[in-house]
This record gives structure tokens, sequence and C-alpha cells, in this order.
């Protein structure tokens, strides 16, 4: 399966008093990935609600958590499309410590317009994009 890869360095901000990255801090990492793929991409995620465009929310999302990352590891954020749909993308997203699972998770984004918040069709230009990173 095609995968963008994201390196992340823990951070103490990205840590409880123990010095183990917060359970909610993976899906920060996981949807920074997401954001660096359409960057990749050369798709900006700045729109103006006025002017037209769209935004993708996260519809839906899974995680399990295998083991725990700590301050000042180098982790590797896999991500793949496991599904793509006419508004909505399914990633798979998986945490890595050098071989090691840290965490892995499934995320629904939903495609809607910026200005209603209404689902709408994901555009083609960037359909054919994101086709490259499904298997």
């Amino acid at each position: 399966m095609p995968t963008f890869r994201y390196p992340v360095r823990v951070h103490w901000e990205d840590t409880d008093a123990g010095g183990i990255v917060y359970h909610a801090n993976y899906l920060k990492f996981m949807e920074r990935a997401r954001s660096e793929i359409l960057r990749n991409f050369g798709i900006s995620q700045r729109v103006n609600p006025e002017t037209g465009g769209v935004l993708f929310v996260v519809a839906d999302l899974s995680i399990k958590y295998r083991r725990a990352a700590k301050l000042e590891d180098e982790l590797t954020v896999e991500t793949a499309v496991e599904r793509l749909g006419g508004a909505s993308c399914v990633f798979s997203q998986t945490i890595l410590l050098g071989d090691d699972v840290v965490t892995a998770g499934t995320v629904r984004v939903a495609c809607v317009d910026a200005a209603t918040l209404a689902p709408t069709p994901i555009p083609e230009a960037i359909r054919a994009q994101l086709g490259t990173l499904k298997a």
C-alpha cells in the first residue's frame, strides 16, 4: 500500500508529567500528517468561505494504542488512503517508533462546502492526488 511518511519528534509539551505522550496528542500527530499530505500535493487548507472552496472535517475515527511513546522519541506517522468515496476519504494511519507500532487508527474525513458546511464531492484534482496513496 503506498504511504506518506511524516516524522514527529516528541517534545515536552506532548507529554504528561511522567514523560509519556498524552493520549490525545497522537491524534494531533495524525492530523499533522494528513495536513502535510495536502501541502505536499500543493493544496492549501486556507479557505475563504465567502469566495467558495471546500474543507475537510473529521467525521469518524478509531484508534488503538499499543505502546507508549516518550519524551524525545523520533516517531514516524505513516498514512495511506484506505477508501476514497464521493465526499469522504478513509485514511489508515500508523505511528511507529522505529519498526514498532505505537498507535494505529483510521480516520474518515468528509469534504464539506466551506460556506454552508454541507457535504460536497471531493474536487477531482484532490481526488486524483489522494488516489496516489490508495492501494
